[in-house]
């Protein structure tokens, strides 16, 4: 065993009794892929209950508390990869990309392929380096389970004007969302800090005891009652990590799929569940920012895509036949 870097502790609820041990832990730490979950549990890196467990398909009970050894990162390697992306629109200073859900955003212990930033290495000529070796031209972040639009600086210059747009407030972010609930309004505002968890390290919580301010918008686009569940717009002025998530769990609306905060598979049939796969019910659909170099303003949407339409129209269907 190398050395450790930080330990995370999880709580397996009732909803995830009799998950596998490596699955349970790629579910709660979405940082690492389950293939190096997997390696971490049989290097010894996992406890549960205060004893080291080696096999990944342990059986997990309610109640058992499982401790994560999350060892110090190695140096990467990053690679062109002939990942196809769907890519918008591009120039000498942007690209506009979708970046599909499962897909993480730039490599990392645990996800050293596969991710936007390796596709991107492979597609685009020149991506800018503020970012660094591992975050080449990234500039914002989407959740790997958050499908949705996303652009991309192509150069130091552009970059820097961009991340200076996105910390002033003047881009433009909108979203759409199915929830589990019934708003009883049409129209929210939810201001209210987010930082992290005073208990679970990797979640954020509007109850953390170093908080930043947080603003999110909300429209009420489609109630289906008899099945609970409501589709929304929603608008985000700050960019805190998980802020629409955490947000909307917060006032009692959780995203469909989100079980890190507050979804029950239980509450729907399992073949809504089965089409969402792991995606959050979350899609980025518009994005508008001011070209960095010609300024002008530009405005870029997406239809909703795979499981989200899908997940949808099945929620209708329910809703009818009900």
């Amino acid at each position: 065993m190398g050395k450790v870097a930080e330990a995370v502790e999880f709580e397996v609820d009732k909803e995830k009794e009799g998950s596998r041990l490596d699955v349970f832990l790629s579910g709660s730490y979405p940082e690492f892929s389950r293939t190096y979950i997997k390696k971490l549990v049989e290097e010894g890196y996992v406890l549960v209950n205060g004893e080291e467990v080696r096999k990944p398909s342990k059986k997990l009970k309610a109640g058992d508390k499982v401790l994560l050894l999350v060892p110090e990162p190695e140096p990467l390697e990053i690679k062109p990869e002939n990942i196809p992306i769907d890519i918008l629109y591009e120039d000498g200073d942007v690209a506009v990309v979708v970046k599909p859900c499962g897909m993480v955003v730039h490599p990392s212990p645990g996800h050293t392929s596969g991710t936007l930033v390796n596709a991107l290495l492979y597609h685009l000529k020149d991506l800018s380096t503020i970012g660094g070796v591992e975050r080449p031209g990234i500039v914002h972040r989407l959740d790997k389970e958050t499908a949705g639009l996303m652009v991309v600086a192509k150069n130091d210059k552009a970059h820097q004007k961009l991340t200076r747009q996105f910390a002033e407030r003047k881009t433009e972010k909108l979203y759409r969302v199915l929830v589990k609930g019934i708003p009883k309004t049409d129209h929210m505002v939810i201001e209210a800090p987010i930082g992290r968890h005073p208990i679970h390290r990797k979640k954020f919580s509007v109850f953390s005891k170093s908080p930043k301010p947080a603003k999110t918008e909300f429209w009420v686009l489609k109630r289906f009652e008899r099945v609970g569940v409501s589709l929304l717009k929603v608008r985000i002025y700050t960019g805190r990590t998980h802020q629409i998530r955490v947000h909307l769990s917060s006032v009692g609306f959780p995203v469909l799929g989100d079980t890190v905060y507050g979804y029950k598979r239980s509450s729907l049939p399992e073949e809504v569940n089965e089409l969402m796969g792991e995606c959050n019910m979350l899609v980025a659909y518009r994005l508008g920012f001011f070209h960095p170099r010609t300024e002008e303003w530009m405005v870029f949407e997406i239809e909703d895509p795979k499981p989200f339409k899908a997940v949808l129209e099945r929620i209708a269907e329910e809703d009818d036949v009900n």
